[in-house]
């Protein structure tokens, strides 16, 4: 089978569109012939293998995973012995590594029958950053419906989920993006958009129940400023210069403002949870959530999709079409 193959951390240059044996489904698993997938920052760190801290899990020298890529949308096409719940030709979607190639064997517990009205495309976009925005409002952010929530980074992949999930729960949602995106958050159901090259959120005034920090580009005392006494920042990405640490040392930073607050400050890992990726799709099937795609690659440019997620405008998702 083809797939997108890396054997040295770097720049997307590294990688190669080259053949690979076939995964072979274990007992509990399910063969999926990928249908489309997508990429997040996630793939981003994974390939370049920055912040240097990931490798400790990921492989020091080289990456343990040769196929990068975790959303994925496809058919199944074959069913371990264990498998009851689904059998060839169901429509699935999920996060699992190895997305960027034709076949991937991924445990049946970790994913969901995709919605109907959704295409394959449009299934591929959602996994981690929906999941990532679901937790970060319900699990970490504790969102109470009538609560004023900011979302700083509407316009990317995370942020157009948080927006939509947020208006779903009863939330009035204010969304920070660049210029250009103002009229695709304002569609997406935002009450207030807040161009961030004109207005200064931490500075206008109004304070916020809970702030989802995607952009990760302000300090502390701004982002503690445009909160009430009482109110929540869930941390989920960090300033990008530290090629060593990454987020991880403005989270430290904020959890310890965080111990002398009556303010929260939490961080937020991902869990790969098929409960949430069902309430999720109810959501998609719903028609209360839309995934928003700027762009669609095919399998053999995910370097090029890479590159073009690496300059930080991209608007929703980019998708890889296998």
């Amino acid at each position: 089978m083809k797939a997108i193959v890396q054997h040295r951390y770097g720049r997307p240059d590294v990688l190669e569109f080259a053949d690979v044996d076939r995964p072979v489904a274990k007992d509990d698993e399910i063969l999926i012939q990928v249908r489309a997938a997508s990429v997040n920052p996630y793939d981003w760190h994974f390939v370049t293998g920055t912040p240097y801290l990931m490798r400790l899990g990921a492989g020091l020298r080289a990456p343990k995973q040769a196929v990068p890529g975790i959303d994925v949308a496809g058919e199944v096409a074959a069913v371990g012995a264990k498998v009851t719940e689904f059998r060839p030709g169901d429509e699935v979607f999920g996060m699992r590594p190895g997305a960027f190639a034709e076949y991937l064997s991924a445990p049946a517990a970790k994913m969901a029958r995709k919605p109907a009205n959704l295409t394959f495309e449009q299934a591929a976009a959602v996994p981690m950053a929906a999941l990532t925005a679901l937790q970060a409002l319900r699990s970490r952010g504790r969102l109470q419906p009538g609560q004023r929530v900011l979302v700083n980074g509407a316009s990317g992949g995370v942020g157009t989920f948080a927006v939509q999930l947020a208006k779903t729960f009863g939330a009035d949602v204010t969304g920070v993006c660049s210029p250009r995106n103002l009229a695709a958050v304002r569609a997406l159901g935002a009450d207030q958009v807040i161009d961030y090259t004109r207005e200064d959120f931490a500075r206008g005034g109004q304070q916020y129940d809970l702030i989802l920090d995607i952009a990760g580009n302000r300090s502390i005392a701004d982002r503690k400023r445009a909160l009430t006494r009482t109110g929540t920042l869930v941390v989920i990405s960090g300033p990008k210069h530290n090629r060593w640490i990454g987020p991880a040392g403005d989270l430290v930073k904020v959890l310890a403002a965080g111990r002398f607050s009556s303010r929260r400050m939490v961080g937020m890992l991902t869990r790969n949870s098929r409960d949430d990726l069902v309430l999720v799709g109810d959501l998609l099937a719903a028609g209360s959530v839309t995934p928003l795609i700027e762009r669609s690659y095919p399998l053999p440019e995910v370097p090029d999709a890479l590159r073009y997620l690496g300059t930080g405008h991209a608007q929703g998702k980019l998708v890889i079409t296998v």
